[in-house]
């Protein structure tokens, strides 16, 4: 469902204007996202964002907006919304990302709502690796303000069961948050992107990203570049200009118990397996 555009980029549109004109091309406002990153958070939603950004026709909103799945948000109406959006130039695609949408039980509802054909983005990566990646952020975060925290291993089990209750463990079962999606969602409007393989060869994840949106190849490998101190690619856009994630993203994870985490693969098989059946796609998890 590609997006309706104009067929050339705004950096030539705005060359053509002006050399035919005495007038500057402007910005025509804020306007609500024509695309959504829903999701999953510790997935990569960070640097999806950042990496479509690279993109002369993407303009992304700075940070996690937290819309619809907030209601004190939510109640501010769309006026509010779209003003936290960036300005954008004709033929340009706003894009916004949360993580938290994916798991929320309104906010499929509330964007179908805003618009029945927006494009919406669900990056995924290893349920377990993004169930130990969500311990390690809040673990981070409590030991900065001097908190306490239990080890993973507390959190897990609890009577020497596995305590599914777990936040991180609800948000890494991809199949019940999707199937919510799909009831206001044709699946053709949600792309799956792969966390592992984005951060591994960033550009094919790219490429069906430009697709998706309808718009023209314009990231290329120039557009990246490796970072060995860092273990993961940095990002080149105009001019040279090079950008790496914040110190947040790569953080090292905690060491957990090869039994624990041999409990957690099989406990996310069948999960994962009703995922792939209905993205129409296998991942190599666990």
């Amino acid at each position: 469902m590609p997006l309706i555009r104009a067929a050339v980029s705004h950096h030539s549109e705005a060359s053509w204007l002006s050399s035919h004109s005495m007038l500057p091309v402007k910005a025509i406002g804020c306007r609500n996202p024509q695309a959504i990153i829903i999701g999953v958070r510790k997935g990569g939603t960070r640097a999806l964002l950042e990496m479509l950004n690279l993109h002369p026709d993407v303009v992304a909103a700075t940070s996690e907006v937290h819309f619809f799945d907030q209601d004190e948000n939510y109640d501010k109406g769309l006026a509010w919304y779209r003003s936290q959006m960036p300005p954008s130039l004709p033929g340009q695609v706003t894009v916004e990302k949360t993580p938290g949408y994916f798991s929320s039980l309104k906010a499929p509802e509330r964007v179908h709502a805003m618009n029945s054909s927006v494009h919406l983005f669900l990056i995924v990566r290893d349920p377990v690796e993004r169930l130990v990646s969500d311990y390690t952020q809040v673990l981070h975060n409590r030991q900065e303000r001097d908190k306490p925290y239990q080890r993973l291993e507390n959190i897990l089990l609890r009577g020497g069961q596995l305590n599914t209750q777990y936040k991180a463990i609800q948000r890494s079962l991809y199949a019940v948050h999707l199937a919510r999606w799909l009831r206001f969602f044709p699946l053709g409007q949600i792309h799956v992107v792969d966390g592992g393989n984005l951060i591994r060869d960033p550009l094919p994840e790219l490429r069906r990203a430009e697709r998706f949106l309808g718009l023209p190849p314009r990231i290329t490998s120039a557009n990246f570049y490796f970072n060995q101190t860092k273990g993961f690619y940095c990002l080149r856009g105009e001019g040279g200009l090079q950008k790496c994630l914040d110190e947040s993203k790569g953080r090292p994870h905690p060491a957990v118990e090869g039994t624990i985490l041999e409990r957690l693969c099989t406990f996310f098989s069948r999960p994962n397996e009703d995922f792939f059946s209905m993205v129409g796609k296998t991942f190599n998890w666990c």
